[in-house]
């Protein structure tokens, strides 16, 4: 594989990996909510964040997967 491509491919596992931070900062950040709702209780906001938790979460997996495929397709690559 040329580097050019290689340079490429690396590229995008580090824009995978910042997309999978930024879903778990956006978890963390709907925890700090889910914890300020013990204070001031709010069904509906409870709900909504629930429901936002588990979309960020199913993203986080859906990223780290993605990313775990492309990392093995470049070693393929590499190795050809």
């Amino acid at each position: 594989m040329d580097q050019a491509k290689y340079d490429q491919m690396e590229t995008m596992l580090h824009k995978l990996e910042d997309i999978k931070n930024s879903q778990e900062s956006i978890i963390d950040k709907i925890n700090h909510v889910i914890t300020d709702l013990f204070q001031n209780p709010d069904k509906d906001l409870e709900k909504a964040m629930e429901d936002a938790h588990q979309k960020a979460s199913d993203n986080v997996e859906k990223i780290a997967e993605a990313t775990e495929e492309y990392q093995m397709k470049m070693n393929k690559l590499e190795q050809a």
